[in-house]
């Protein structure tokens, strides 16, 4: 056997990110820190609530979770559910307060139906493309209309990134496996080799590998950690993370080629609406969870899960209402979808939207943008992750967004004005302190929060760490509420402003995401900043008189 120094680099650096069994971690609760006082750049909500809360009054705010669902019975969520008290109190099957939807009780699912629930789904490049090859597969180029062209040019891209995406999802696949093979017996050749010792650096460096290709990979994955100043507990905790993060790897692949670029699967008749009418308002069901629910209950959690009950974690906001929206399947949301699902959030009283997901194409673009536009005329503040593709989004595309999709020639371009787009930050300080994974942008990316290393909830009474600028969207939408909790009489447009005017201004060269390169960090975002609860109350409260 044998494994090459990138795919040991790799696995050592997942080893490094992984949720337990090394030391050097941050606090769990490091989101809610502030910078001056705890050394860490969180947001200043422990210190908002201890030094400048106490005392003051606050109104509910309803936040809604457009995502892939919501354990609405976990111990930290129940509590602050979103509850639609005529349907609660109403008659099961009836829609008792008139709105469309039956028994939404704590929100509704827009990707469910009377034939189950729609789990994984494609990409949005996969559908289009399925779309467009019956009509283009065979077209004579030379007989296209001017249009025809157009959308030609799209048949080929989305043909030609599927094909390409599909192929090294397999590759990867068979890749992952023979890894995970290859990992595992250099483990348990180390294993054995220290004979009962703890996995040291010194111990690690006394065992002779010899020509032995599974203990030379094993010394060289623990040096790679060992040179990071980390420890390791055990080797059971190494095989555990191993397992973890190669299976989800393995997953992750399997799944890119079983669904996201497989052109015969299409889940959506599970749903039993007419797809083809982006207009359509009334379809789904009330199933909140879904089939996996892990990422909308970690995300509600961060925003508003039960603050000093003793139980898990703490939410960002104090008093807020969490309301689910299902929309988000195991692959790209669909535009119909999205747009009904804010205007759902808007005419149910949500005063802040969460959105956790994106793409890179949007077909249904005009319906997501007009359902955008009733969001901000209803005073709506929409918080949206910008991606973890370490792309800048000021050149590449990133769906939904803040820019009004074209109209006519004479149209000038227009922008959502109560939209706030999230980048990632890192819980290490200097030149690391963005994730790596993290989408930049000077003009499309509004600012920065927490995203690496969130503690939170999951179904079923669980709490784990996760990461991603899905994770920190909602610690600036907790901040939000926060601020529309205390401050009610502030418009969203007025909130989204002191959010960027407040921000922790960090004079920092870091690595931009994705390359070598050292940047200053204020280039990253439009405000250059860190989201900071604190500040941004202060800031309100003086806004407010």
């Amino acid at each position: 056997m044998n494994i090459s120094n990138r795919i040991i680099k790799t696995i050592s650096l997942l080893l490094l990110t992984a949720t337990v069994g090394f030391a050097q971690a941050p606090p769990q609760d490091w989101f809610h820190l502030d910078n001056k006082a705890d050394n860490y750049y969180g947001v200043s909500d422990a210190k908002a609530y201890k030094e400048f809360l106490k005392g003051k009054k606050s109104t509910k705010v309803i936040v809604a979770v457009i995502d892939s669902g919501i354990d609405t019975e976990h111990e930290d969520l129940k509590n602050v559910m979103w509850v639609n008290t005529k349907e609660a109190n109403g008659v099961a099957g009836k829609d008792d307060d008139g709105n469309g939807y039956i028994d939404d009780v704590h929100g509704w699912n827009f990707i469910g139906g009377k034939n189950g629930e729609v789990g994984p789904d494609n990409l949005e490049v996969t559908r289009i493309y399925r779309k467009l090859k019956p009509k283009y597969e065979k077209a004579d180029v030379t007989k296209l209309s001017k249009k025809e062209k157009i959308e030609y040019a799209l048949f080929e891209k989305t043909r030609d990134e599927v094909k390409e995406k599909y192929d090294e999802a397999n590759a990867n696949v068979a890749q992952m496996a023979q890894t995970k093979e290859m990992l595992m017996g250099a483990i348990n050749a180390m294993e054995k080799a220290l004979e009962g010792k703890k996995p040291t650096q010194a111990n690690i460096d006394a065992v002779d590998a010899g020509d032995d290709k599974d203990l030379g990979i094993a010394k060289r994955i623990f040096g790679n950690i060992f040179a990071q100043g980390e420890t390791v507990e055990s080797i059971d905790n190494v095989k555990k993370e191993i397992t973890e993060q190669i299976q989800g790897g393995l997953d992750y692949y399997e799944g890119q080629a079983k669904y996201y670029y497989n052109l015969d699967f299409d889940p959506r008749n599970i749903v039993g609406d007419n797809y083809d009418n982006i207009n359509e308002r009334i379809y789904g069901n009330n199933e909140y969870e879904g089939p996996d629910a892990l990422h909308g209950t970690h995300v509600g959690g961060i925003i508003g899960a039960e603050r000093n009950n003793n139980i898990g974690m703490d939410g960002v906001a104090n008093n807020v209402q969490i309301m689910t929206v299902r929309a988000v399947p195991d692959g790209d949301e669909r535009d119909k979808d999205v747009a009904n699902a804010i205007r759902y959030a808007v005419d149910n009283g949500a005063k802040v939207i969460n959105m956790s997901f994106g793409k890179a194409y949007s077909p249904g673009k005009q319906a997501v943008d007009d359902a955008v536009r009733y969001a901000v005329k209803h005073d709506v503040l929409l918080i949206h992750a910008a991606g973890n593709s370490n792309q800048d989004n000021d050149v590449a595309e990133n769906y939904p967004n803040d820019k009004y999709k074209k109209r006519g020639w004479f149209w000038k371009p227009k922008m959502a004005k109560t939209w706030i787009e999230v980048g990632a930050l890192n819980y290490e300080k200097g030149e690391n302190m963005v994730a790596p994974f993290s989408n930049y942008g000077t003009n499309n990316v509004d600012l920065f929060a927490p995203g690496m290393k969130i503690y939170s909830t999951l179904p079923d009474n669980e709490y784990r760490n996760l990461q991603g600028t899905s994770m920190a969207a909602p610690v600036v939408a907790g901040v939000a509420a926060l601020v529309r909790s205390y401050y009610p009489n502030l418009s969203a447009k007025q909130v989204k402003k002191i959010l960027m005017a407040s921000s922790t201004k960090v004079n920092q060269q870091v690595i931009k995401p994705g390359t070598e390169d050292k940047v200053p960090f204020s280039s990253l975002s439009v405000s250059g900043g860190i989201v900071n609860a604190y500040a941004a109350l202060k800031m309100a409260a003086r806004m407010s008189k």
